[in-house]
């Protein structure tokens, strides 16, 4: 004698509608559930049934851009705007014969190192001799 019931396999379930008669229904493209007919993603199996919408009509962008911006290097124009040219001979005989007293650096317009120049005798002769070489090198006129 045979003592278990009788059990037979259990069958997937169907998918359960609402059973609302005032709304209307579809059915899924994939699983072939019935579901509402506004419904965008089946509420069974979870993929996308229709394209989703904006909300209505493609908005307008409008995209103001009044950069106008030239990109133009101010400190480059002012390299030569804000400087004076120096005549290369004049600088060079000042070195030469008043250079221990800072006499070129004050035609520059170096002041304080003509200061520097005027107590310490030319930065002990050293100075004196750098400028003198470096005033021959010079391109005639030279800015400051």
């Amino acid at each position: 004698m045979n003592t278990e019931p009788n059990v037979q396999p259990k069958q997937p379930a169907e998918p359960q509608s609402p059973q609302t008669p005032s709304e209307a229904m579809k059915f899924c493209k994939h699983c072939g559930a019935q579901i509402a007919a506004d419904a965008v993603i089946c509420t069974y199996c979870g993929r996308q049934v229709e394209a989703v919408s904006g909300g209505g009509a493609t908005p307008n962008i409008v995209i103001n851009n009044t950069n106008t911006n030239q990109n133009t290097n101010v400190n480059a124009l002012n390299a030569y705007v804000a400087k004076k040219a120096r005549n290369k001979w004049v600088a060079f005989f000042l070195c030469l014969f008043l250079g221990f007293f800072g006499a070129h650096k004050f035609y520059e317009g170096k002041v304080g190192m003509g200061i520097l120049y005027l107590f310490t005798g030319g930065l002990f002769a050293i100075g004196w001799l750098v400028d003198l070489i470096a005033l021959l090198l010079k391109p005639n006129p030279y800015f400051v």
